[in-house]
């Protein structure tokens, strides 16, 4: 994932929403979201190439999502895959800070991330890139390639609609948060980071929603969590030429 808005018991419907966008190579094989032949109870969508997911919830209310730290100088070639992080805690059965005590004498082997752990009540952060495991506060929270709520254009951009979303009568529809971040605004030059990637790409990245000859977003997600724990898991896909592909929804019932 590169961009993940939370609203954490913000919301007189939903004590949970999620909306986030997958950024990643066109060429890159992806199975899109669905309960996994290998771990039933678990939904997500699933990194073809080295096995792992970037965003996923279980049946039990166990959620994850990870974001690459853009970081360029640091990264390691032969680094293993981020998506394992996600994959293990959502198919294991410790708790957050029980998985990063077991996790965090080898997280230094992997490029830069950033992992939200936890469930439909508690949400936690941990980076590779600060130290320590961070409770998410309720509210309201963006989280792209640094540490969450860092005031990039995009993050600024995104929490400002989405907390106009949230406030708008007659309810929140799935429809508006995909047109949220479908948001292809770029923004003005100076007000870009500057993470080491040269201008041009800081340009290409900087939108919500990305499109590149090679790399663009490749699906957006929606998942809505109600006070009497009902969860809701929208996805839709993109190809390479921005085209939407099919919405994918799956419904079931929190169960401790």
């Amino acid at each position: 994932m590169c961009l993940i808005l939370l609203s954490l018991k913000a919301h007189p419907i939903y004590k949970f929403i999620l909306a986030a966008n997958r950024d990643e190579y066109y060429d890159r094989p992806t199975a899109s979201a669905g309960f996994w032949d290998d771990a039933p109870y678990l939904l997500a969508g699933r990194d073809l190439r080295s096995g792992g997911t970037w965003l996923g919830i279980t049946k039990g209310g166990k959620i994850a999502a990870l974001t690459n730290y853009r970081d360029p100088a640091s990264n390691k070639g032969s680094a293993p895959s981020r998506g394992e992080l996600t994959k293990n805690y959502l198919m294991g059965r410790k708790d957050p800070s029980d998985y990063l005590a077991d996790i965090s004498q080898d997280t230094y082997k992997y490029n830069g991330f950033s992992l939200i752990l936890g469930g439909k009540d508690n949400l936690y952060l941990y980076s590779n890139r600060e130290d320590g495991l961070r409770l998410i506060t309720p509210g309201i929270h963006c989280l792209s390639n640094h540490l969450i709520d860092r005031p990039w254009p995009k993050v600024v951009r995104a929490k400002e609609s989405f907390k106009r979303l949230l406030s708008e009568e007659g309810g929140l529809s799935p429809e508006d948060l995909f047109s949220l971040l479908k948001d292809r605004h770029t923004p003005e030059d100076k007000s870009l980071p500057d993470t080491g990637i040269g201008l041009e790409w800081e340009r290409v990245l900087s939108p919500i929603f990305i499109e590149s000859p090679t790399y663009g977003t490749r699906s957006s997600t929606i998942l809505l969590i109600d006070l009497d724990n009902h969860a809701t898991f929208f996805e839709k896909t993109f190809s390479s030429d921005s085209n939407n592909g099919m919405i994918l929804k799956y419904e079931f019932q929190i169960k401790a």
